[in-house]
């Protein structure tokens, strides 16, 4: 993969180039790995190469984790997985996402991550971000090229003003955003943005690895 990303930022349609360099570096300060690949399909034989075929996994919704199709390849081959898009109840929904906070590996998606360093995260139940923050030993964290801005800041608006309004439309609920578009911090039981999380950093070395694929994906 080449050293630039070119991705369009979400304030106004200019181009921009990402140094991954810059990026890697940045993160690598905050005791996160990062590796960047030129498409999901080369980010799903990396993971399948490196969980051993025991492992549990659990898994945090991602649009961009179905679109690579990981629970079906890591169940097909041995691995017990936790997914609570497999549940037949909302019963044995809230189990398995208990599981999954205490399986060997946890793969997931992210809202935004920033070129400073940080990943940026908002739940609506809260078992992803807690998942990523602590529990499983190793935690993957996917994202597009699409997820990647400058700073913090700008990481938190584009998870409140992106992809709030569109996974409230993606899961039928309708807070104020998704007719908006834009976030009013709203107290609606709707609303998707219950817990905003903020990882700056990690206390435990190879614990969390983020692996950016050059293509757009999920919200």
């Amino acid at each position: 993969m080449k050293n630039y990303i070119s991705l369009k930022l979400k304030r106004g349609h200019a181009e921009m180039d990402v140094d991954i360099k810059v990026l890697k570096e940045n993160f690598r300060l905050r005791n996160i790995e990062v590796e960047a690949f030129d498409s999901l399909n080369e980010i799903k034989a990396y993971i399948l190469n490196i969980i051993p075929s025991n492992s549990t996994i659990g898994i945090g919704h991602s649009l961009t984790l179905q679109k690579m199709n990981i629970t079906h390849l890591l169940s097909e081959r041995g691995n017990i997985v936790y997914d609570k898009e497999l549940s037949k109840s909302r019963e044995e929904r809230q189990a398995v996402k208990k599981k999954a906070l205490i399986a060997d590996w946890y793969i997931t998606g992210s809202n935004s991550i920033s070129i400073d360093g940080r990943i940026v995260n908002i739940d609506h139940s809260g078992n992803r971000v807690a998942a990523i923050t602590f529990g499983p030993d190793k935690v993957i964290i996917v994202v597009g090229k699409n997820k990647i801005v400058n700073t913090l800041e700008e990481a938190i608006k584009r998870v409140k003003n992106v992809a709030c309004p569109l996974n409230a439309r993606r899961t039928g609920l309708n807070p104020p955003c998704a007719t908006l578009n834009r976030c009013v911090d709203c107290v609606s039981m709707d609303r998707v943005c219950n817990t905003l999380s903020i990882i700056e950093g990690q206390s435990e070395t190879g614990r969390i690895k983020l692996l950016i694929a050059n293509e757009d994906a999920g919200y």
